[in-house]
């Protein structure tokens, strides 16, 4: 590794942003991302100095970007990096203005999740879990959280045993930036639950094994955000849906549902943690795009 006194300019800002980022308790996924983005951004611009780093330098550097096969998807993460970059190095006083903010971002195509039907939510879960199932118990209260709370995966493997509040039918969940909020569950979650609890009891018995988490594997560790993917997509397909569906697609599910049954939008913000109203909009775009299809096939016009 290079020392410190042959490091670039932009290298050692880059450091410095990174450990602010952390300082903030920034999502790690975020810290690696810009991490690999901003450490392809510095080995671009090489020794040259904040100064003569201009808007035309940018778009070189996506140029550069689009030439090594990335999609739009990846330029356009690659260029908020880099504004971001620049909104710290305003912040800490080290350029005057940001170069990056006259370039362009990449016209992405606006693809919306595909997200089950009610009906299909409802085939899903009733019933019993199918055969591939390894702890059915412990695999039910997951599909019942993900779509009845509408949490995220990281979310879900990070409750607790006492997050869960029984007698106020919530559950307390650590979001984004160790952002802690309550959400509300009903009767299914309190009766998977039930059904749950006692059989992780004798599974952490039988390993001799003792655990603070809810949702734990059969080893009695607490499951990993790939473990959980790996089992919702197993059962879904097991139970007829696509093979494409996700943990997110459960919390798409709850947004969109709620959203179609009349709940109100700031609601619905609270409970799925967004920071922006914008963000929760996302979902009236999906929830119009059922309201589209209903009229389609019902309306007499519209045949």
């Amino acid at each position: 590794m290079a020392s410190e006194t042959k490091r670039t300019a932009v290298e050692k800002a880059v450091d410095e942003f990174l450990r602010t980022l952390r300082q903030r308790n920034a999502s790690l996924h975020t810290i690696k991302a810009y991490a690999g983005d901003l450490d392809v951004f510095s080995a671009y611009i090489g020794p040259r100095q904040w100064k003569n780093i201009d808007h035309v330098t940018i778009r070189g550097y996506l140029s550069h970007l689009y030439e090594k096969g990335l999609s739009k998807v990846s330029v356009a993460r690659a260029l908020a990096a880099v504004r971001s970059l620049y909104r710290w190095l305003a912040q800490e006083g080290l350029v005057e203005q940001n170069p990056a903010a006259l370039v362009s971002t990449p016209r992405l195509p606006k693809k919306l999740p595909r997200v089950p039907t009610v009906e299909e939510m409802n085939l899903m879960l009733d019933g019993k879990m199918p055969e591939v199932a390894a702890f059915p118990e412990r695999d039910r209260l997951m599909f019942e959280l993900l779509y009845g709370c509408g949490i995220r995966n990281s979310e879900l493997i990070g409750i607790n045993l006492d997050d869960i509040r029984l007698s106020a039918e919530a559950v307390l969940v650590r979001g984004k930036g160790k952002k802690e909020r309550y959400v509300p569950f009903g009767d299914a979650v309190r009766s998977s639950l039930s059904a749950y609890l006692p059989a992780r009891q004798q599974m952490l018995a039988t390993r001799k094994k003792a655990s603070n988490a809810l949702l734990i594997n059969q080893r009695g560790g607490r499951l990993t955000t790939r473990s959980v993917g790996r089992i919702v997509k197993k059962i879904a397909v097991a139970k007829g849906l696509s093979p494409d569906v996700h943990p997110h697609t459960l919390r798409h599910a709850f947004g969109t549902h709620m959203l179609e049954e009349g709940a109100d939008l700031r609601a619905i913000q609270e409970m799925l943690g967004h920071e922006r109203l914008s963000t929760t909009q996302r979902y009236t775009q999906l929830s119009m795009r059922h309201v589209l299809q209903v009229y389609d096939q019902t309306h007499p016009r519209a045949k």
